[in-house]
């Protein structure tokens, strides 16, 4: 049986960060369980530039930011343990996990942090007639075959999707010698950064085909082809606007799923709209002593967020640890935040009326929206009112709430919405 003050399911940005947070605040005993073999997540096969421009003022690709805070943990005592899959948390916050060193362990722990990431929604989850033709994987696989393993996984590519990933992996496809014949979405509006729409898109030279899907793949052993369609506004293909287009391989980026099997056995309210679990401001989740951050919580656009939510993770644990489960409440049951007219969510979904700190509600919109106020409000006081030229889903929006604010709140509802 193993003891520790507090245990961080997973070792990429999140984890990582959260575990140094925690360290740095006091808390003495700490392992990560990371189930690759080794440290950084997903960020290992980023190779691409674009990462730390926020946090550390600089553009750094992917395994140069992972680095950073390996080494970080390298300075510390901190315990690592990869190649070690969680299994369950049992009641009393013990963790079952197992490797092939180990065998099978039980951790029994203060307080645990969720950081296990997300993964890619799979050809399983789309509603796409066809064969089981070699060609047709997700985003993610083919940047690991490219940039990890060093395999070209075709020559002609569509892309389905417009997530960020989907975006990157058509300029590293076209670089690497392809041609991407184009970027299908669903969607009205594009599903990435503004500045990945532009710089591997536009600048590429690769056509974005908005209210567009695939809805017929072709060839037997080896994808040939695939047909596409405009869809309406209800998201249904439009007869007549079929269009053939000769692939020998289909990426699909058409969303990322919270890894939130642990949580869900752990009995955590999860957030139908995140998919991840519904906690305060210190990402203290249903459970008391267990915290959530990163992808795990909400799906990313930034590493930095990942970064700057997993320390608020870290410092949670931290004074959860230290006053031996006794600290001021934080149930979730004091203020509740609530996302209203444009808003599609927002996080963390409660705050604590003791809370000691200023609160960041972070929040996506859910349609594409041109000079619009944000406005946060409690009964009939404003809290927060500030208009912004363009919002978009494929991009993260936050807004303040001052701690003086906090503390005179009139009521125990805090909404965040767009207005004219």
């Amino acid at each position: 049986m193993l003891k520790y003050d507090l245990v961080v399911i997973g070792g990429g940005p999140a984890g990582m960060a959260a575990a140094l947070k925690a360290r740095e605040c006091g808390v003495q005993k700490i392992i990560i369980l990371e189930r690759a073999a080794t440290l950084g997540g997903i960020l290992e096969q980023c190779i691409h530039t674009g990462f730390g421009l926020h946090y550390f003022g600089e553009e750094l690709s992917g395994p140069e930011y992972a680095y950073r805070f390996i080494k970080e943990l390298e300075k510390t005592d901190i315990e690592v343990k990869v190649d070690t899959m969680v299994t369950d948390i049992l009641p009393g916050n013990v963790i079952v996990a197992t490797n092939n060193k180990d065998g099978v362990m039980q951790i029994h722990t203060t307080a645990i942090i969720l950081a296990m990431g997300c993964r890619e929604r799979p050809r399983g989850a789309l509603d796409m007639p066809g064969s089981r033709a070699s060609g047709i994987m997700t985003a993610g696989t083919a940047q690991k075959y490219v940039n990890i393993d060093g395999y070209m996984p075709g020559k002609k590519i569509v892309i389905l999707g417009s997530g960020d990933i989907g975006l990157i992996m058509a300029r590293r496809m076209t670089l690497e010698g392809a041609k991407v014949e184009m970027v299908c979405e669903l969607m009205p509006y594009s599903g990435g950064l503004t500045r990945n729409i532009v710089q591997c898109l536009d600048d590429m030279g690769i056509p974005l085909k908005l209210s567009c899907t695939v809805i017929k793949t072709h060839g037997i052993e080896r994808l040939e082809g695939v047909t596409i369609a405009n869809v309406d506004e209800r998201r249904r293909p439009i007869p007549g606007t079929e269009q053939y287009v000769e692939c020998d391989t289909l990426l699909l980026s058409v969303g990322l799923i919270p890894e939130n099997e642990l949580t869900r056995m752990a009995g955590i309210i999860i957030d139908p709209v995140t998919n991840g679990a519904i906690v305060d401001e210190y990402r203290q989740t249903s459970r008391p002593g267990i915290f959530a951050c990163g992808n795990v919580l909400q799906v990313h656009d930034l590493v930095d967020y990942v970064t700057e939510e997993s320390q608020i993770a870290g410092e949670g644990a931290a004074k959860y640890i230290l006053s031996k489960g006794k600290s001021k409440s934080r149930n979730g049951k004091d203020i509740h935040v609530k996302a209203e007219n444009g808003v599609r969510y927002v996080v963390p979904q409660n705050i604590n009326r003791s809370t000691d700190k200023d609160v960041k509600i972070y929040f996506r919109v859910a349609d594409v929206y041109k000079d619009k106020r944000v406005v946060v409000t409690c009964g009939d006081e404003v809290l927060y009112n500030k208009k912004k030229k363009k919002l978009a889903p494929g991009e993260m929006e936050n807004v303040t709430i001052k701690l003086d604010d906090i503390a005179k709140l009139s009521s125990n509802e805090i909404t965040v919405k767009l207005e004219a």
